[in-house]
């Protein structure tokens, strides 16, 4: 039975992803900030008692990070995914308007945490059969697309998670594992709004008939929904 171990399970893309791994028979690691008030996740994983457990993590602690990570170092981990992500509210006011201590915020979540994660469950990772990791950024990290300005705190932190996908590809090759930046496309999530392009259970399904496909040929590789590969 394969694993997948991935933050910000609570809802959008994250709760999407551990509803359709746990119905195609995978365990599931769910990991939320406050599972107390993870009513949705919490009514999914009573559905898939047996398949997904709710793990507490606030991925800004590095200690909650170490701690899970000590309390899981027997598994084996197929899938990784970093989900967990932030768009900055001060984003929508544009230039001028920049709240710094909200980028670091920003900076803290979408890029330190998903290398934290590696660093702590590499062996975890490196033992399984699929040895994948994903982290889920976004088409507005890409500097060659950027033709509209704005959101610095959101495009940089992306950006910045994107180079962080290319190192680990490059440091963990020899280990067997593959580390890919995904962009979701534009979701129909609290994040991507009501406005958004795609069904959150249409972008899940397209992303997870890409990383099945995936090889170690793919590593380092920024691919959209759709398995097209998009520019840096």
């Amino acid at each position: 039975m394969n694993t997948l171990l991935i933050t910000g399970a609570n809802r959008g893309i994250g709760l999407e992803f551990c509803r359709q791994y746990a119905a195609a028979g995978w365990r599931v690691l769910a990991c939320c900030r406050d599972p107390g008030k993870a009513a949705a996740l919490n009514k999914l994983a009573a559905q898939y008692p047996d398949l997904i457990q709710v793990q507490a993590l606030d991925v800004t602690s590095h200690v909650q990070i170490g701690q899970l990570a000590r309390a899981l170092t027997n598994e084996s981990i197929d899938l990784l995914i970093n989900n967990a992500g932030v768009y900055p509210e001060s984003d929508k006011r544009g230039f001028g308007q920049t709240d710094y201590i909200e980028w670091m915020a920003a900076f803290n979540i979408n890029t330190m945490a998903p290398l934290k994660m590696v660093e702590s469950f590499v062996q975890q990772i490196a033992r399984s059969k699929l040895k994948l990791i994903v982290t889920i950024t976004s088409q507005m990290g890409s500097v060659d697309d950027n033709g509209s300005g704005g959101s610095y705190l959101y495009r940089s932190s992306k950006a910045a998670a994107n180079m962080v996908v290319k190192s680990l590809a490059i440091d963990l090759k020899d280990k067997g594992i593959t580390s890919v930046a995904f962009n979701p496309g534009w979701v129909k999530t609290d994040m991507g709004g009501p406005n958004a392009m795609i069904a959150v259970e249409q972008s899940v399904s397209d992303m997870r008939k890409v990383i099945a496909g995936l090889t170690p040929a793919d590593t380092g590789k920024f691919i959209g929904n759709d398995g097209l590969v998009i520019p840096w």
